[in-house]
């Protein structure tokens, strides 16, 4: 490659809880660089995720985690050109990758749900997610089959 890797940007942490995870989440959840918004719907759906589950032990920020942490897939499939055939080769996500497709999945899944104003919905996608069920949980699991089925090119990865 010609040119130098660019710099990784810092990301500061959220003013509520102090977490550059939350900052990202809110990053990617954020439309035309409206901040403060993306930030009052995220808050308000932790608020709504405990209104929902007030018998679960954690913090709204834990179960937010454990739902991320539930739909973070391990393994993708690539495409890659060998004498004239395309193969679907399973390979490894490097971990920031890892993140950002979990965090990209919730939030697409969040916003194709039905309800009423968005943080209602990525409140439930959360509790879905937490619970092993829902768009984003479905959409992991599909991208691991993908990934079992090709294990055969594995020997393709380059």
């Amino acid at each position: 490659m010609r040119k130098a890797k660019p710099k990784k940007r810092v990301i500061l942490p959220d003013p509520v809880f102090h977490d550059v995870r939350v900052t990202k989440f809110v990053n990617h959840l954020m439309y035309d660089g409206k901040k403060s918004t993306a930030y009052t719907i995220f808050y308000t759906a932790l608020d709504v995720v405990k209104a929902k589950m007030p018998n679960e032990e954690r913090s709204a920020l834990d179960i937010w985690k454990k739902a991320l942490e539930n739909i973070t897939p391990q393994v993708e499939v690539k495409s890659r050109r060998v004498g004239g055939a395309t193969f679907q080769v399973p390979t490894e996500i490097r971990p920031d990758r890892k993140e950002s497709i979990s965090m990209k999945n919730l939030i697409q899944y969040a916003r194709k749900r039905g309800g009423k104003t968005m943080a209602d919905k990525l409140a439930a996608e959360i509790v879905d997610a937490f619970n092993d069920q829902g768009g984003a949980f479905k959409r992991k699991e599909d991208m691991h089959r993908m990934a079992e089925a090709n294990r055969a090119f594995a020997h393709f990865r380059f």
